[in-house]
């Protein structure tokens, strides 16, 4: 079992290229890990462990989405895709799409 969740935490790192999707995976194995710890304490079953994974693995990812930085275009503005923003600002082109200077 252990290995297993090595395994899952290693493809989770892996796995997720932009800061987006680093959010949403961080939340969603936060949510699980305090899911299961809620559901099993709750219910003192490992069936109520595995409710409470889903369910907080599920509630973690729409969190992690939620908040994860303003990205429109394929384009992360925050601190992500142009590494902390734009030394000579940004201008925005005929149909609203915004573009580093």
């Amino acid at each position: 079992m252990k290995k297993l969740i090595a395994m899952a935490a290693v493809a989770l790192a892996l796995g997720a290229c932009t800061p987006h999707e680093e959010r949403v995976g961080g939340g969603a194995v936060l949510g699980a890990a305090t899911g299961a710890v809620i559901g099993g304490l709750a219910t003192g079953r490992a069936g109520g462990a595995l409710a409470g994974a889903a369910i907080g693995g599920v509630g973690g990812a729409i969190v992690g989405s939620a908040t994860s930085p303003y990205r429109r275009g394929g384009y992360y503005y925050d601190d992500g895709y142009y590494g902390g923003g734009c030394p000579y600002g940004y201008y925005r082109d005929y149909y609203g799409r915004l573009y580093c200077r």
